[in-house]
């Protein structure tokens, strides 16, 4: 597509760091974008909140983000790209529509 004036496209391609992210992670991070708790993502996974707070700070990093609300961004707004490449898509709560290492609730 052409630029709009500002060097961006109107169609950019994902992050690099999308392609750095485990199945997992892809998860998460689609479920993220819709503004759950930890602990309620933990309960949507079927894990503890620990492990999900690892998972963010694993996403955070590989997105090289600072906090979960611009992960969720990047999450939202590549949606479609991770539900292509996440293994059982199904089985993610899709929707249309803090600092990572400490996640807050």
């Amino acid at each position: 597509m052409k630029s709009h004036g500002s060097g961006t496209t109107a169609r950019e391609a994902p992050p690099v760091g999308l392609a750095l992210l485990s199945d997992r992670e892809r998860e998460v991070l689609l479920l993220l974008a819709d503004g759950p708790t930890n602990r309620r993502l933990a309960s949507q996974l079927g894990v503890a909140e620990r492990t999900v707070r690892a998972h963010l700070t694993n996403i955070c990093r590989k997105l090289n983000v600072e906090s979960r609300v611009q992960a969720a961004l990047v999450g939202d707004r590549n949606r479609r790209a991770l539900l292509r490449d996440v293994a059982g898509a199904d089985d993610v709560a899709v929707r249309g529509n803090s600092r990572c290492p400490m996640v807050h609730e």
